[in-house]
């Protein structure tokens, strides 16, 4: 079987192309501009080209037929019907990556299925994953377009350690802020439950939708089944780390409003997305890939990072004005709670 990826390099797409590299069942192909060749496993092929140069697309896929086809950064609609031009009629199935932040949210229960209301009126990138999703859903019924599509959550591989909030520059200053003892802003209270999802699993249920019929007209959902806090979250990391936790909580809502302050767009992926309580439901899921569980919970995936760090320093990039941020955060909360006991 033949598959193609546009992208086929992040954090979502890697953990399956390395997989389907060892399965002689099929031919990996990817399509993208070809900055992270080095980073693909060996017998991939690859075709270079940047998606959204529509004719140079077709031109270079002239002739080929694909049995699944897996667009990994189409993220408005305009780009939803480029593909559709593109690969109607080229390919058995095509699966469009959403978002699980795409449901509604809070939704009416903390489970969420398939049938989950997609919603989300605090984050533009969730509306524009339901639009493409909307305009998919259309060609499928109108014109037998072969979609499925794939709702991911917080996935993430041993490049980057999930983290609540962070800077401009990634996660790594929230790791330093532990190991110098700092206090880390914890959204909320810590309690509101996290799904995570390392990427070598995510790619176990995503591999086993790849040319299966039943997928077609779908949408999946694919999570781990492992269900944290975000207390333990960060409990786990300081674990992994050595040291002490020193977690300094404040309101979602607050560091949305002081997070615009400094260039910050918490909104979306606080409000929007991990402030909420999530528990998804991977029944739909499991019943056409039975095989897929969590193989690396957190607290094994959080090991896996750190050692990757230990070994490409050059990804420990520090974040001073992300630094001075959480300072800034803390002193002006401790301040307001003082004024607030002196005057009682």
């Amino acid at each position: 079987m033949k598959a193609l990826f546009i992208g086929g390099t992040g954090t979502i797409s890697m953990g399956i192309v390395r997989k389907l590299a060892e399965d002689p069942l099929w031919e990996v192909w990817v399509l993208n501009r070809g900055n992270r060749a080095a980073s693909l496993p060996e017998g991939i092929r690859q075709i270079t080209a940047d998606i959204s140069d529509e004719e140079d697309v077709k031109r270079k896929i002239e002739g080929m037929h694909f049995d699944t086809v897996c667009d990994f950064i189409c993220f408005t609609k305009d780009q939803a019907e480029r593909d559709f031009r593109i690969f109607n009629g080229r390919c058995g199935q095509f699966i469009f990556i959403s978002s699980a932040s795409a449901y509604n949210k809070p939704a009416a229960s903390y489970i969420i299925t398939e049938g989950t209301t997609l919603a989300n009126p605090h984050w533009e990138y969730s509306r524009n994953k339901i639009a493409c999703e909307e305009f998919f859903f259309a060609k499928y019924r109108e014109e037998g377009f072969p979609l499925t599509v794939v709702r991911p959550s917080h996935t993430y591989d041993e490049r980057k350690i999930p983290v609540g909030i962070h800077g401009h520059k990634g996660f790594y200053q929230v790791i330093r802020r532990m190991q110098q003892g700092k206090p880390v802003i914890i959204h909320g209270d810590g309690s509101s439950l996290w799904a995570l999802t390392f990427n070598s699993d995510f790619a176990v249920g995503f591999i086993g939708l790849m040319a299966n019929r039943h997928a077609i007209g779908e949408a999946f959902q694919i999570t781990g089944d492992e269900i944290l806090t975000w207390n333990q979250i960060y409990q786990t990391i300081a674990d992994a780390l050595g040291v002490e936790l020193h977690p300094y909580y404040v309101a979602s809502h607050f560091l949305d409003m002081v997070g615009r302050v400094w260039d910050y767009d918490f909104g979306g992926g606080l409000l929007g997305d991990k402030a909420v309580s999530v528990v998804f439901d991977n029944s739909k899921l499991k019943a056409q890939v039975p095989e897929m569980t969590t193989r690396v919970p957190f607290h094994r995936g959080v090991r896996i990072v750190l050692e990757y760090l230990k070994d490409h320093p050059e990804e420990c990039v520090e974040d001073p004005e992300f630094d001075r941020f959480c300072d800034c955060v803390i002193e002006a909360q401790e301040k307001a709670l003082a004024g607030l006991t002196s005057s009682k």
